[in-house]
């Protein structure tokens, strides 16, 4: 067999789809690139570092094959010579490209153009992933609507099975203590989430308390191969330092879509993909001047809900929340998502039908996918700290990472050791360690920033995963350990998150005995939804 691939987003649906074929039935498979493709950089580099066996398009096309399968579609892949199954390589067939159909009116897949040679159609078989779309394909290349076949989507199903792996993703993604994770979805062009909103994963890492919220970007495998790595991760570097997370293309989105709890997105497959799993949906961009008006994906970015880019982003995402309803959504995913859980039956039968093997006894079980592979950068070294004491007597926290230019100081700056210095010292009341086993020990280090930098207020140093070393202005030292509830795993006591909780406390009224009221009473520190609970002793030195 041959499997043919014209793009990165191709390359990896298709090696998920002939991973259900079986070696030990006799099948070989080997790859091959087929030219002509803008998005095509680095293509040949991905299937022989995955191992596959790569073959030049010229000797492909020379070389005989039982049959070629491809998750994209041209015209030139009739100098194939064997059958041609065609796949799609997405959320079904949505986008209107006049210079890849020739036409406005046809959505790439299934036009004329790609689909048909002097009259005759190339592939022997055009997988669509609901019946909705063999329609459509009958309206504008009649004569390929015979060899549709109704296929559903293996990627989806795929997903659906790795939803059992919520908790292993999100801790793969260092989400966990009450913290959710809004996943920002941009397809290509000048329509999308980035062609429209180019700074809203830099707006939206600064706007969201990063002790509530993660935000992890997932960008189409076109914006890698337009751009090249190294320049997609220079336009995301100071978001990246403020918190955002980047999911590579080749692997790790379909995690994302599994661990997340928002989605912002635009009118791309997995954006659909997250719409289609219930995950709390707000579009950024819709796409609509380049979607086919009759496809599901054109309803779906009519009917969800919006995000406004220039409103309060943290809002809109509780507002969300709060109206989620994912029946609202369900008919338009059910259109476009067909025979869900029989993909793999379907697919792997009529391979191994057109080889002439039987098939092996049973349905494939869709595997869980891949933990997610991340890049990101250190944790933000200077937040903006809001919050204060509640009528229930909890201390509040909300902490967002401070970005030069991103509007005005909200309340006080706390600060790690390990950030550069940005700020003046007098503006910063908080400072807290990050490393727990350091040279120089935790009594020396506080002792020693409170005499560099007089004015701060708080200076913290961990002992441990749950103990702090808490020096107050004037000299008092605390011992802080966050107190573990019966049947719960030991709570992390983040540095910095403590000293902004002191801060606050002490503020709020400033003529208490700070320590005489920490050690008689301890302190409840609510971030978001999670209340941590810490207790003090007092330690003389």
């Amino acid at each position: 067999m041959l499997g043919v691939a014209r793009t990165l987003t191709s390359a990896t649906r298709l090696l998920d789809v002939l991973a259900l074929l079986r070696p030990e039935d006799g099948i070989e498979v080997a790859y091959t690139v087929n030219p002509g493709s803008a998005f095509a950089a680095g293509l040949e580099e991905y299937l022989v570092g995955v191992g596959a066996e790569f073959v030049p398009w010229r000797e492909a096309t020379r070389r005989r094959f039982d049959l070629a399968v491809s998750c994209t579609v041209n015209a030139s892949m009739r100098r194939l010579g064997c059958p041609l199954i065609v796949l799609p390589h997405g959320a079904g067939y949505n986008r209107l490209v006049p210079e890849t159909t020739g036409d406005a009116v046809s959505p790439a897949g299934l036009s004329r153009r790609e689909l048909m040679h002097w009259g005759r159609v190339v592939p022997a078989a055009i997988g669509v992933s609901h019946e909705e779309q063999i329609e459509r394909l009958a309206q504008v290349c009649p004569p390929a609507a015979p060899r549709a076949l109704v296929v559903g989507d293996w990627c989806f199903d795929r997903i659906r099975a790795s939803l059992e792996r919520r908790d292993v993703y999100r801790a793969r993604l260092g989400v966990g203590a009450g913290r959710r994770l809004v996943v920002l979805h941009s397809t290509w062009g000048e329509h999308s989430l980035l062609g429209r909103c180019p700074d809203l994963p830099l707006r939206l890492v600064a706007a969201l308390p990063v002790d509530e919220f993660a935000v992890a970007a997932v960008l189409h495998p076109n914006v890698w191969a337009w751009h090249r790595p190294h320049s997609v991760y220079q336009r995301l570097a100071t978001a990246m330092d403020a918190g955002l997370m980047v999911i590579p293309p080749h692997e790790g989105w379909r995690a994302a879509v599994v661990a997340g709890d928002w989605v912002v997105g635009d009118h791309g497959s997995t954006s659909f993909y997250s719409a289609a799993a219930d995950r709390v949906t707000l579009l950024a961009a819709t796409g609509l001047d380049e979607l086919d008006p009759a496809s599901p994906t054109a309803d779906f970015a009519r009917t969800a809900p919006r995000l406004d880019p220039d409103g309060d982003l943290y809002e809109q995402l509780r507002q969300a929340a709060r109206q989620h309803s994912p029946e609202r959504l369900r008919p338009i995913v059910d259109r476009q998502l067909g025979v869900r859980g029989e993909a793999g039956t379907i697919l792997r039968r009529w391979i191994y039908g057109r080889l002439g093997i039987d098939p092996p006894p049973g349905p494939p079980r869709p595997v869980p996918v891949p933990d997610p592979e991340l890049r990101r950068h250190p944790a933000p070294a200077t937040y903006d700290v809001t919050g204060g004491p509640e009528p229930d007597g909890t201390v509040r926290v909300t902490r967002r990472p401070v970005v030069s230019g991103l509007g005005e100081a909200r309340g006080f700056f706390a600060r790690a050791d390990h950030g550069p210095a940005g700020l003046p010292p007098k503006s910063v009341e908080v400072l807290a360690r990050t490393v727990v086993d350091a040279e120089l020990p935790p009594v020396e280090w506080v002792a020693r920033a409170a005499e560099e930098f007089p004015d701060l207020n708080i200076v913290v140093a961990p002992l441990d995963d749950d103990r702090c070393l808490v020096r107050l202005r004037g000299g008092h030292l605390l011992e802080a350990h966050a107190v573990r509830p019966w049947g719960h795993p030991r709570p992390r006591l983040d540095a910095l998150l403590l000293g902004c909780a002191v801060n606050l406390w002490w503020l709020a009224e400033t003529s208490r005995d700070p320590v005489a009221d920490a050690v008689g009473s301890g302190l409840r520190v609510r971030t978001g939804e999670r209340v941590l609970r810490v207790e003090f002793t007092q330690r003389r030195v």
